[in-house]
């Protein structure tokens, strides 16, 4: 198969040297990546995560491919020029994609203050947030992508139950083939990890199943429900 996986958090620009981002780092997404090349897969990487592991990847593995982003807009554009390009068998979204955009920075008086470089002399500032277009709902609807795409669904303080049902749900509506869910407080203890039924995985295991399942999705032909 030729895959694409999306890993790393999104930086949200507050100005050219202040951003606001997320705690995940990408390590899963290139698990994924590095699991699904040492199958035999051809893959194709888009991550924010450039710590030597991942460059060094890059550098001698002649079927394992790697694009580096920072911002949510860098991210968009890749991923619209990766999947329209019509060469993927499968998709993996596991980058930690920023909900909210900075559309204005404002002092306490709420006059707009945004520049290039905010200036750090103000008591309060107020930063308004909208919201950032859903980029896994693109991957079918805007994007027409309609093999095998993969969706990642986090979330915090509920039940194994609830989340399951969230999951299924949102799986649904991004027409996704798999999804793999889980709750931050056992984020690396396991994840759930199916389509209408679900399975209980253990972190270790977690890159592999993923990949055989596409494998098995794969062979049967199946896209998205």
């Amino acid at each position: 198969m030729i895959i694409l996986v999306t890993a790393g958090n999104t930086a949200t620009p507050i100005d050219e040297v202040r951003c606001i981002s997320n705690i995940f780092t990408g390590r899963t997404g290139y698990s994924i990546a590095d699991t699904a090349y040492r199958m035999g897969h051809d893959v194709k990487l888009l991550t924010s995560d450039q710590t030597a592991e991942v460059i060094h990847a890059a550098n001698w593995r002649s079927h394992f491919h790697i694009e580096y982003y920072k911002t949510f807009n860098e991210l968009e554009a890749l991923m619209a020029k990766e999947i329209t390009s019509d060469r993927y068998d499968a998709v993996v979204h596991s980058a930690a994609v920023s909900d909210y955009k900075v559309e204005g920075v404002f002092d306490a008086q709420f006059k707009d203050v945004s520049a290039g470089k905010v200036k750090s002399s103000s008591n309060n500032l107020w930063l308004k947030l909208v919201p950032t277009p859903k980029l896994v709902d693109k991957i079918c609807n805007e994007w027409d992508f309609h093999r095998i795409l993969v969706k990642f669904k986090l979330e915090v303080g509920i039940t194994d139950n609830e989340l399951l049902r969230i999951a299924e749900a949102s799986r649904k509506h991004s027409m996704a083939t798999m999804m793999c869910a889980n709750t931050l407080e056992n984020m690396n203890e396991y994840a759930y990890l199916g389509c209408e039924v679900y399975e209980k995985i253990p972190r270790p295991q977690l890159a592999f199943r993923i990949v055989r399942e596409l494998e098995i999705i794969y062979d049967s032909g199946r896209s998205y429900i």
